[in-house]
């Protein structure tokens, strides 16, 4: 039996190329790469089967983090960035690359992506495929059962080690031939596409290079805080994070760390946890406890009471909350 490690994402591509391959009798090992970035895919996916193949647990997904190596190319990639911080084909690469590595450990054939031909504007493309290979060291180690019969045979179909004629020739972002697929394989839900990545969002991306130019050398913290909340910077360049719902602010309340300021109203009124970072003035302070009394039930009111917390220790504000000329002084980036 031949052996094969596949990039897993969450998405239904990976999940598919996955199921051929285990339809053509190879022994695969689904491997997840975790980046301080996370994956919104892997977070929307709530997908099962009716015989439970769709479930991540049953395909033993193994984990490897690749933050720091990430991290490095995303501010600096070698073959650019795409519309907006993605860094596309070097991620690509990366990924093989260290699927390479996991390739050799455990004595595997060859390598098995999810990708279709023409779906990603930046590194799905035909003539991308063998740049991506070579920079990570693996040409002609990729099997794409979705789009395999639209490409080059690869290493494992001459060697016969897979049937080709039982790989599909699928190309371009309509989304049609997974779904039947999927029903072939009895897939009955799984995750919607919707960009994947965080770096293709614009916001996201804005706060990032503002964070990268302020910071060249962010801490996992950093990173976290971006996808959490409005973001402004106080006269002094402090964060001054508020929170949108309840999701953002059981976020802060993790992210909060010691000589930072929570900010929130009392409890007489809605509000929204504002996160204020250690070493912030009182001008600044003063700053959260506006734009917390801004987005909270008591946006309208002329002065609102306010509790200010830190490492344990209270104490009370009143505040006036931020008219929108404030707001957009302080706001950081493309912030929503």
């Amino acid at each position: 039996m031949s052996k094969a490690i596949a990039l897993y994402s969450g998405g239904l591509d990976s999940v598919l190329s996955i199921l051929i391959m285990k339809r053509l009798g190879v022994d695969v090992v689904p491997v997840t790469f975790v980046t301080d970035f996370g994956c919104s895919v892997s977070r929307r996916s709530k997908g099962r089967s009716s015989g439970g193949a769709f479930n991540p647990g049953g395909l033993n997904v193994e984990k490897r983090y690749i933050g720091e190596a990430f991290l490095e190319l995303v501010k600096n990639p070698k073959f650019g960035h795409g519309k907006n911080m993605n860094p596309c084909v070097d991620c690509k690469a990366l990924m093989l690359k260290e699927a390479k590595r996991i390739m050799e450990e455990r004595g595997a054939d060859f390598l098995v992506t999810g990708e279709v031909l023409g779906q990603r504007p930046m590194s799905q493309r035909r003539d991308v495929f063998p740049v991506i290979e070579r920079e990570a060291g693996v040409a002609g180690l990729v099997v794409r059962p979705l789009c395999a019969k639209l490409l080059k045979p690869t290493f494992a179909e001459e060697k016969g080690l897979i049937n080709r004629t039982e790989l599909y020739g699928i190309s371009g972002r309509s989304r049609k031939p997974q779904m039947e697929l999927a029903v072939e394989f009895g897939l009955v839900e799984y995750a919607q596409p919707a960009g994947g990545c965080v770096l293709t969002d614009p916001i996201f991306s804005a706060r990032l290079r503002d964070l990268l130019a302020d910071n060249p050398s962010p801490s996992i913290r950093d990173i976290k805080m971006l996808r959490v909340g409005r973001h402004f910077r106080d006269p002094d360049g402090f964060f001054i994070i508020v929170g949108r719902d309840e999701m953002d602010n059981q976020e802060i309340e993790k992210l909060a760390g010691p000589g930072d300021y929570v900010v929130q109203l009392a409890a007489d009124f809605g509000s929204p946890l504002t996160l204020a970072g250690a070493g912030i003035s009182e001008e600044g302070l003063h700053l959260a406890a506006r734009l917390c009394a801004r987005y909270s039930a008591a946006r309208n009111l002329e002065s609102v009471p306010v509790v200010i917390s830190r490492d344990g220790g209270l104490r009370n504000v009143e505040a006036r909350p931020s008219d929108e000329r404030e707001v957009e002084r302080f706001r950081m980036g493309l912030s929503e």
